[in-house]
């Protein structure tokens, strides 16, 4: 793409972003630094980590010699992110990160940078690539953009970028997409960045940081106490406060138990909690399970359009490695996703994102679980594959076989 002109980078006071805008200097772009506030209450600790960063951003700029500004997005997070609370109330476990690209990033911040600030292009120290180059040296908005990993994989953040749309993408530079996290930070110290480099880098969900979820989460919903129940036997093995504060094969602290117990199963008309003794308990695995709002950066993979089926690679956590799949297409753009081999901990709300390849292609919100090992007869999972389970592609059923 040339005469790019001015780019804005979000620059959020770490590394990452502050090499993101050396490099946009170092290409004689028209740099300006924007710096994002998304969030703007104190922890329980009584400290606002939003004005540090925002300090540490303009200490960037300033160094870079490049214009700063520092714009609020507070009210639009609030409204399409942090209203998924009710979810959490729900029984399901949203991914806060994942919208918050979709929703802020990638839409309210880059209408604000098109509109507002008259850019062609914005930039982000996410580590990802696309086919239109860290530069935007291969535009091709008729061919349009995919979405593939970067050269560190380790670092790779495409899933939190699997429900970006493809405008946004098309005028994305990401331009640490070719280098490793050491080599960024050696580049910053090369540049005298040393109080960035040394900076703690940020953890946790997106708008909460650090904080005890638990204490964060209570101040928002209502607690509701309730049981957590052996999902073997029924039996009360002890009390929570609310299914809010828990997720899908988290641990429980429960005391005098020969095997310590992990949430299997969540539910919201109760309030109870089914719990599993010991970690690789059947109930906690699953081989297959149905995802909505499936969102396809690119297009919608041709298999999968003309034949229904598509064989592709999957994960939920951005950590895990990926575990080859299968979907099938649904009605009203839901998919069947079918693992090869059983997975722990699969969580409704979360989103099932998915590769070929290089290419992260997508994603879709896990909305139905399959049956559990348990639910299909089979013993404490060591590796072992669910039986019999058939789907046909012409009708789109699924048949469960034990």
């Amino acid at each position: 793409m040339s005469n790019i002109g001015r780019v804005i980078v979000a620059v959020s006071g770490g590394v990452d972003s502050a090499v993101a805008a050396l490099f946009l200097k170092r290409k004689g772009f028209d740099v300006v630094g924007v710096f994002m506030e998304n969030w703007d209450v104190t922890d329980e600790m009584g400290i606002c980590s939003v004005a540090q960063d925002a300090e540490d951003a303009q200490w960037v700029c300033s160094r870079l010699d490049i214009p700063f500004h520092h714009v609020s997005f507070v009210k639009e997070y609030w409204h399409e992110v942090f209203c998924l609370l009710k979810d959490y109330g729900s029984g399901y476990t949203p991914n806060p990160d994942i919208l918050c690209n979709r929703q802020i990033k990638f839409d309210t911040f880059y209408r604000y940078a098109k509109d507002k600030m008259d850019a062609n292009a914005i930039a982000t120290g996410h580590y990802a690539r696309t086919t239109f180059g860290s530069f935007l040296e291969n535009y091709d908005p008729v061919a349009g953009v995919h979405l593939l990993k970067p050269v560190d994989l380790f670092k790779d953040q495409t899933f939190f970028l699997s429900q970006v749309p493809q405008m946004p993408l098309q005028r994305t530079m990401f331009p640490l997409g070719n280098l490793t996290k050491n080599q960024v930070r050696r580049i910053a110290c090369e540049h005298e960045m040393y109080h960035i480099v040394k900076k703690k880098e940020s953890r946790g969900i997106c708008f909460i940081g650090s904080r005890n979820f638990r204490n964060f989460i209570s101040e928002y919903l209502v607690d509701k106490p309730g049981n957590f129940r052996d999902i073997d036997n029924g039996h009360i093995v002890g009390k929570h406060s609310g299914i809010h504060q828990w997720t899908i094969g988290q641990r429980c602290r429960i005391g005098g138990q020969v095997k310590p117990y992990f949430v299997a199963r969540k539910d919201p008309k109760s309030d109870d909690i089914l719990v599993a003794s010991g970690t690789n308990h059947p109930s906690l695995f699953i081989q297959f399970f149905f995802a909505a709002e499936s969102h396809w950066i690119h297009s919608v993979p041709e298999p999968l359009m003309l034949e229904g089926i598509f064989e592709c690679e999957f994960r939920f956590q951005h950590t895990k490695p990926l575990v080859k799949c299968t979907l099938v297409a649904m009605a009203d753009n839901q998919v069947l996703v079918k693992l090869v081999r059983p997975l722990r901990a699969i969580t409704l709300g979360q989103y099932a994102v998915f590769y070929k390849g290089k290419e992260c292609l997508g994603s879709a919100r896990i909305t139905l679980l399959g049956p559990s090992l348990q639910s299909l007869g089979h013993g404490e999972q060591n590796g072992c594959l669910v039986r019999g389970i058939v789907y046909d592609s012409a009708v789109h059923t699924v048949d469960v076989r034990g």
